[in-house]
């Protein structure tokens, strides 16, 4: 038996990937399909270097998630929970009445938040997505990439 070539897979460290910056156009785009990508993003399963354990992903900037868009009736029929901590005040609203309320962007922060991992981790990735209900954001110092979704 001759000597084997030993192969070692190879963990990111923290510095080891520099993250880039995507601006994401929500206008149209459907919301679960663009929540997986912006999830994929945020993870960084998008490098050659993805740990599972680390953060090796990317920011995201979301505008106009006030004009995303849901199929079939989830506009009218999707619901949103949430309690004040108070007996008997579970509070909800439909998707409709958030996306044309003051707090739009929570629509898409809501869909991608459910799709990262539910620990530590997963909190501290989900503080790289910045999203806003208009057109501006001000991250323009940072050079983000015009990413496309179809």
């Amino acid at each position: 038996m001759g000597a084997q070539a030993h192969r070692a897979t190879k963990s990111a460290k923290p510095g080891d990937v520099t993250p880039e910056w995507h601006v994401i156009d929500a206008t149209d785009v459907v919301l679960g399909r663009m929540a997986t990508k912006i999830a994929d993003l945020l993870r960084g399963k998008h490098h050659a270097l993805f740990t599972p354990h680390a953060d090796t992903g990317d920011f995201v900037i979301v505008v106009n998630a006030e004009k995303v868009k849901l199929t079939g009736n989830k506009r009218e029929h999707k619901t949103y929970y949430r309690h004040t901590g108070y007996t008997g005040n579970l509070k909800s609203q439909t998707a409709d009445e958030v996306l044309n309320g003051p707090y739009a962007d929570r629509v898409v922060s809501h869909a991608v938040r459910g799709m990262l991992p539910k620990n530590a981790l997963g909190r501290q990735i989900f503080k790289k997505l910045k999203v806003y209900a208009g057109p501006d954001h001000p991250h323009a110092a940072q050079k983000p990439k015009e990413l496309k979704l179809g």
